[in-house]
Order: structure tokens, then C-alpha cells, then sequence
């Protein structure tokens, strides 16, 4: 008798401790994954700071959008530069998704701005000439998002004829 009461006692005070720790554990699971978005979040404003804040820097992001192979050598080194923080950005969010750090959802998002990019010659010709520098895995995704061979839009009402190119450009 003494056995079955202290088992039921254990039983009455065990059950709510193991429910209080899944609630404490599944509430820091979501602490963790806003935080690891909030960073991600940072580091994506941080890196297009350089298109809204220097003017010779976004004309040149412009022109290397559909000609990387156009450009000229130092404009090639700041695109190249831009482009292997983007996409070093972009696999780190891959794989926050793999981990299940983002939700579908925000994957969906992120594949969607990639795809607008990749749509465009001259990113896909940066991606060739870089694509070794980032794991294999991510660059199948890369590549996948290549192969649908999307039509350009994201920049088609950016007229380069009438933009209006800072001096020495």
C-alpha cells in the first residue's frame, strides 16, 4: 500500500514538473528562433546600407545586375564584394531554415528575393565565378533557382539610359 501511494505521488508531482519543462523548453525555442531572426534581420539591413547610402555604389550595383562581365575591374571587385556578403547571407538563412530556426514561410520570402536576383545576366555571371566559394549544398539551390530561368523584373523600371551616374562613373 505504501508503495502504490508513494508511486501516485510521484506521479502527481512529476507530471506537472515534466509539462512545466516542455513549456519552458518550447518557450525558449522561440526565444532562440526570433533572436536568430532578429540577427539575420540586422545583417540583411546592415549589408543594403550600401545601396541607399552611397550613390556611386548603387550604380554600380545597377549596371552589374545585368552586366557583371561589363563592368570595369574595380566596379567588379565592390559588385563581387556585395554579391559574396548577399549570398553568404542568404546560405546562412538557408540553413537557419534547414535547422528550423525560419519558418516555410520566411524561407518562401527569402528564396523569393533570390530568385528576383538571380532572374538578372549579370548576377547569374558573378555566380559563376564565385559559386566555389559557398558549400555545394547551397549551391544546388542556387542553381535550382537558376534553372527556372525567371524573366528579370525586379529592376525593370530602373531605366539605366536615364539614371543619372555620379561623377568618375
Amino acid at each position: 500500500m505504501l508503495t502504490a501511494i508513494g508511486q501516485l505521488a510521484a506521479v502527481v508531482i512529476g507530471v506537472p514538473s515534466i509539462i512545466y519543462f516542455a513549456i519552458q523548453l518550447r518557450e525558449q525555442t522561440r526565444e532562440r528562433r526570433q533572436a536568430a531572426v532578429n540577427a539575420l534581420t540586422r545583417q540583411w539591413s546592415d549589408l543594403t546600407k550600401a545601396l541607399h547610402e552611397d550613390a556611386e555604389f548603387a550604380a554600380i550595383f545597377l549596371r552589374g545586375v545585368h552586366s557583371f562581365n561589363d563592368l570595369d575591374a574595380i566596379s567588379k571587385l565592390r559588385f563581387s564584394a556585395f554579391e559574396n556578403r548577399f549570398f553568404k547571407n542568404f546560405e546562412g538563412m538557408y540553413y537557419s531554415r534547414c535547422d528550423g530556426i525560419l519558418t516555410p514561410e520566411l524561407w518562401g520570402e527569402i528564396e523569393r528575393t533570390m530568385s528576383d536576383f538571380l532572374a538578372y545576366d549579370g548576377v547569374r555571371q558573378w555566380w559563376e565565378t564565385r559559386k566555389h566559394w559557398h558549400t555545394e549544398e547551397f549551391g544546388h539551390v542556387v542553381d535550382a533557382i537558376i534553372a527556372k530561368d525567371e524573366k528579370p523584373t525586379a529592376y525593370s523600371a530602373y531605366d539605366l539610359k536615364k539614371t543619372v551616374l555620379p561623377k568618375g562613373n
